[in-house]
């Protein structure tokens, strides 16, 4: 009895936060309504499998990647003189590993040191350059499955996109601390310093400087790699949310490290190689969580009990005729044209969706993009000349030419199914003008 009283309670919850025909419009309830649809889609993802599949994937490219990464963001460094500067990142990202994360970080830098650029040779630096690209196109996958996004990259915007980033970002990167150590050195600043309460809100600054980087680079991956736009307080609140995670995963990581010493007493020199691997993958099952977060954030109507949505028939043709009413209604009075996006939230169905079923009416030239960056739509025609059986038409016209391939046996009748004047017809009926005997029912 408890049991079910906890499953109904449970089921009430879900259809709470799913389907709730009349969402809360005031505050804290909005907030509240937000954080548990947000929440529900993020477990759900974790617990699809997806996420970590992507992260484990990543793990083994991270490993083959992360020596030449370094090699070519260290090699503008130091023609700079400044690669000094980035060190303590690769310090503090293992330095939950206890000593030997400084150990492993000393290795890398050995390994960085030893690799010259310069002496590869034309193919050991091609070699180098697609082992770093092939990394970062990884990265960007697994951002467009979370986006929902089809399409990747062109080759040539993945080349300069990458390179660009992998060249300028560590510069940018060490011009940052190169500057707030500077504003922090400054005569005035130690002036401040000295009066109170200034001193001590200066010194908090300090110390949090590195958090703030952290963001920075979070929020900045979050509007980078998904190849779709982005909106820059979604990626801010989703690279603090990771920050905050990042730097609670990495104090909890180190008390786990302080305490296995049972895994040093079974695998011996190779604990710490599995330590490592355990450490990288929750570093990306938290970027890749937080990618997810700046998603549902933008795109709120893509929460559903499930990641791929079942696609039916009554959910194609009814969002099919309401994108067409939501866009000819505004259109007939001489109203702007809605955007895509709109659409989406106000239609709170998934995007991938309201896209795909757009997309399809837009082939069939019933819609038509419009607006100064082509994310608004209008009727693809003259609206007499829209009907709703054209709508219908449109959604559900076979475009891959596949009912061609059905078997010439079958009743042309169950084939024109769609058609009002069969739709009532029965298989029975169907059986009999093929001149088959049917046994009488019960």
């Amino acid at each position: 009895m408890a049991s079910n009283q906890l499953k109904d309670r449970l089921q009430a919850a879900e259809n709470w936060i799913l389907a709730n025909p009349n969402p809360p419009r005031t505050w804290p309830w909005t907030w509240l309504y937000k954080v548990g649809r947000v929440s529900y889609a993020l477990v759900r993802d974790f617990i699809s499998g997806v996420l970590t599949l992507h992260a484990m994937s990543l793990v083994y490219t991270t490993l083959l990647s992360i020596v030449p990464l370094l090699a070519l963001s260290f090699s503008v460094l130091k023609a700079l003189g400044v690669h000094q500067r980035m060190e303590p990142f690769l310090y503090q990202f293992l330095q939950f590993l206890g000593p030997q994360g400084a150990e492993i970080a000393d290795q890398i830098l050995g390994f960085v040191d030893n690799m010259k650029v310069g002496v590869l040779g034309s193919v050991g630096l091609a070699l180098l350059v697609y082992t770093v690209i092939s990394l970062l196109q990884k990265i960007e996958r697994s951002f467009n499955m979370i986006w929902r996004v089809p399409d990747m990259r062109s080759m040539g915007q993945r080349f300069s996109n990458y390179l660009s980033v992998i060249m300028v970002g560590p510069l940018l990167m060490a011009s940052a601390i190169g500057i707030s150590a500077t504003i922090f050195s400054s005569s005035f600043v130690q002036t401040l310093m000295a009066i109170e309460p200034f001193g001590s809100v200066i010194l908090l600054a300090s110390r949090f400087t590195p958090f703030f980087l952290v963001v920075g680079a979070f929020t900045f991956v979050y509007v980078f790699m998904p190849n779709t736009r982005v909106k820059l307080r979604y990626a801010f609140i989703a690279g603090l949310v990771a920050g905050i995670s990042w730097q609670a995963a990495g104090l909890l990581f180190a008390s786990f490290v302080a305490g296995s010493a049972k895994y040093a007493a079974i695998y011996s020199s190779f604990a710490i190689g599995i330590v490592l691997l355990i450490w990288i993958y929750l570093n990306w099952m938290i970027l890749l969580l937080g990618a997810s977060l700046a998603f549902y954030l933008q795109n709120p109507g893509s929460v559903a009990k499930r990641q791929q949505v079942r696609f039916s028939p009554e959910l194609q043709e009814k969002v099919a005729l309401a994108l067409m009413w939501m866009v000819c209604k505004p259109f007939s009075s001489g109203e702007p044209p809605p955007q895509q996006e709109a659409l989406e939230r106000q239609l709170r169905i998934p995007g991938d969706v309201t896209r795909q079923i757009s997309d399809k009416l837009i082939r069939a030239g019933l819609l038509m993009l419009a607006g100064r960056d082509g994310d608004c739509l209008v009727p693809g025609r003259s609206m007499d000349r829209i009907s709703v059986r054209d709508v219908l038409s449109g959604v559900r016209q076979d475009e891959d030419r596949l009912v061609g391939r059905l078997p010439a046996f079958l009743p042309e009748k169950l084939l024109g199914v769609w058609q009002e004047s069969s739709v009532d017809v029965t298989f029975a009926e169907l059986l009999k003008e093929e001149g088959v005997d049917t046994p009488a029912g019960n």
